[in-house]
C-alpha cells in the first residue's frame, strides 16, 4: 500500500506518532510516499523529525494557536481571529496537498489531527482512503470522560475532531488502556510509541524530568528550583536562541529539545512534569514512571487527556508546576510498568492486522489500482 501522512505541527506528539507508525509501515513492506507536516512561525519542527522520517518532507502553512503574552495560555479567541485571516494562506496549502496528492497517487491519506487535512478531504474528494489517527477521536467512545462543567468546550472540541475528520473512512483511537469497540469506523488502538523506547534500561537517579510545551513555564520552574535547592531537575524546552544546555542553577538544567536524550532522561528519573500532552505521558506510563501533568490553559484538549490519564493510573494532575507537591507524591506512589506494557506493546500487531484486513480489492475494484477496499 502507498500512504500519504499529513502532520498537525502543533508540539512534538503527532510527529513522534508518525515517525513510530513509518517505520512500522515500512517493516511491513509499505510505501510512505510524502510526509505533510504544518508548519508556523510559533513552532519549529524538530531536528529529530527529519532524521528520522525516511520519506520526503514537505512543509505548508496551517492553523495554529496563539499564546498569552508569557507564552503560557492559549488564547482562543486569538486563535480563531487569526486563522480566519489566513485562510486566503490556507487555501493555497490545501492546493500544494493536492498537487501531491496527485502526484504520488495513495492508497491512503493519514491524518495526523490536521485540520486542513479533513478540509481538503471534503472540498477536493480524493480518489482514496482518508483515516485519522490521535487520541482525540476517543472522545466519540461512551467510556471517554470530559472535564465536569466543560459543556462549551466539549462542543468546540468534538467540532475540532469533527473537522480533522471530515468523510474519514476510518479513525484511529488512541488510548492510555483497553477499551471496548462500538463503532465500525472508530478502532480503539494502544498508544503509538517508537520502537527506541523498548530498548531503554529503566533506572531511577534522584532528578524529577519536565518537559514544558511553551517556554513560558520555564520561569515557573526557575522559581521553583531557586525555592527548593535539594530537588535536582532537568527540564526540556523548545526556547528560541537558548544553548542546548542551560543550567542556571545548580540543580537545575534545561535541555533544547532533543528526542533520544530526553527518552534517555526519562528512563532514569524520578518522575515526569509536562503539560498533558499525550504522547509524553504515554512514554512514561511505558517506562513506569509517574506522571503529573499541567493541562496547559485554554487549551481543553489537554484537560481532557489529564483526566483520562489519571483514570488510567498515570499520575496527578496540578495547576501549576508544583514541583514540591509532585516530589511528596512520588515518595508514595509505586510503579505500574509491567501491568502497563502489556497493552502498549500490541500496538504494532493490532495495526498489521488491519492492514491485512482492510487491504484486499475485491473484483470491482480491481480496476483502480489506487482504490483500497474497507469492505
Amino acid at each position: 500500500m502507498k500512504f500519504l501522512f499529513v502532520i498537525q505541527g502543533e508540539g512534538r506528539g503527532h510527529m513522534t506518532q508518525a515517525i513510530a507508525l513509518a517505520d512500522i509501515l515500512l517493516e511491513g513492506g509499505h510505501n510512505l510516499t510524502a510526509v505533510c507536516i504544518g508548519k508556523s512561525k510559533r513552532r519549529q519542527i524538530p531536528d529529530f523529525v527529519y532524521q528520522n522520517i525516511k520519506s520526503p518532507i514537505h512543509t505548508f502553512e496551517s492553523p495554529n494557536f496563539i499564546s498569552d503574552k508569557k507564552d503560557k495560555s492559549i488564547n482562543i479567541g486569538k486563535t480563531i481571529i487569526h486563522n480566519l485571516r489566513k485562510w486566503p494562506i490556507y487555501k493555497e496549502s490545501l492546493t500544494e496537498i493536492d498537487n501531491l496528492v496527485t502526484k504520488h497517487k495513495p492508497d491512503v491519506i493519514l491524518n495526523f489531527y490536521d485540520i486542513l487535512a479533513g478540509l481538503y478531504r471534503a472540498i477536493y474528494q480524493p480518489k482514496c482512503q482518508f483515516w485519522t489517527i490521535g487520541h482525540q477521536y476517543l472522545a466519540g467512545h461512551p467510556a471517554f470522560e470530559f472535564p465536569r462543567n466543560s459543556l462549551f468546550k466539549t462542543l468546540i472540541f468534538k467540532l475540532n475532531n469533527k473537522l480533522t475528520s471530515l468523510n474519514a473512512d476510518l479513525k484511529l483511537a488512541l488510548s492510555f488502556q483497553p477499551l471496548p469497540q462500538t463503532n465500525e469506523k472508530t478502532l480503539v488502538l494502544p498508544p503509538l510509541l517508537r520502537k527506541e523506547i523498548r530498548h531503554l534500561k529503566v533506572t531511577q537517579h534522584d532528578f524529577i524530568l519536565a518537559y514544558t510545551v511553551n517556554p513560558g513555564y520555564g520561569e515557573e520552574i526557575l522559581e521553583f528550583s531557586k525555592a527548593n535547592p535539594g530537588i535536582k531537575v532537568e527540564a526540556f524546552w523548545d526556547k528560541k536562541g537558548a544553548p542546548n544546555h542551560y543550567r542556571p542553577l545548580p540543580n537545575l538544567v534545561f535541555h533544547q529539545l532533543n528526542d533520544r536524550l530526553f527518552l534517555e532522561k526519562m528512563a532514569a528519573c524520578r518522575g515526569l512534569i509536562t503539560t498533558a500532552g499525550f504522547e509524553s505521558v504515554c512514554e512514561a506510563i511505558y517506562l513506569g514512571k509517574k506522571v503529573m501533568m499541567i493541562p496547559v490553559k485554554g487549551q481543553f484538549e489537554q484537560s481532557c487527556n489529564a483526566l483520562d490519564a489519571i483514570n488510567a493510573g498515570a499520575g496527578i494532575q496540578a495547576l501549576s508546576f508544583d514541583i514540591q507537591k509532585f516530589d511528596t507524591y512520588l515518595k508514595k506512589e509505586l510503579s505500574q510498568q509491567e501491568i502497563q506494557n502489556r497493552w502498549a506493546d500490541q500496538f504494532s500487531g493490532i495495526f498489521k492486522n488491519l492492514l491485512e484486513e482492510k487491504t484486499a480489492l475485491t473484483p470491482e475494484v480491481n480496476t483502480n489500482p489506487h482504490y483500497v477496499a474497507l469492505n
